[in-house]
């Protein structure tokens, strides 16, 4: 693994089960900050298809839910589950409820953040549905931010350049 420590950060999934980016993805992840009542909440219809679309070639799509922007994720683990699954079908994995910006920011996202996007910009996450391609190694490859939708030309290129063909 060339990013052992992205890899092995603890995680909790939304019922509550300790887990890491390792045991959760066996190839390549997208990782998403997650919201159900934001304006792009639409996305996680893209994000399922994707999910669906490239399981069997190692991504694995996983959503982040954060309630830091706007109040756009009030619910309960429960609730978000509900929502998610009768909503849009997810089937990916949930995280727990996670802070992505400021002084309770998950080390997951203390390290996510420090990736660049295409502009050279890192640092705080803008808003809902930004993304972070893992590649299996480990190692961030690409930042999109939150109006690139999951299933738009660049995103889908990035993906098929990390995963086996």
């Amino acid at each position: 693994m060339a990013d052992s420590t992205l890899s092995d950060i603890e995680l909790n999934t939304l019922d509550g089960t300790s887990t890491t980016l390792r045991e959760l993805a066996d190839g390549a992840a997208l990782v998403v900050n997650v919201a159900s009542k934001c304006g792009l909440t639409p996305q996680y219809a893209a994000l399922e298809k994707l999910a669906q679309d490239y399981r069997d070639r190692g991504l694995t799509v996983i959503g982040v839910p954060c309630n830091q922007f706007m109040g756009q994720e009030p619910g309960s683990a429960e609730e978000i589950q509900t929502f998610c699954s009768t909503t849009y079908g997810v089937t990916f994995p949930l995280l727990a409820k996670t802070e992505v910006n400021g002084p309770g920011r998950h080390p997951l996202y203390a390290e996510l953040t420090q990736t660049p996007d295409d502009s050279g910009e890192a640092g705080d996450i803008q808003w809902n549905f930004e993304k972070f391609l893992i590649a299996p190694d480990g190692t961030v490859v690409k930042r999109f931010r939150p109006r690139t939708e999951p299933d738009a030309p660049e995103v889908v290129a990035a993906i098929e350049a990390v995963l086996p063909g």
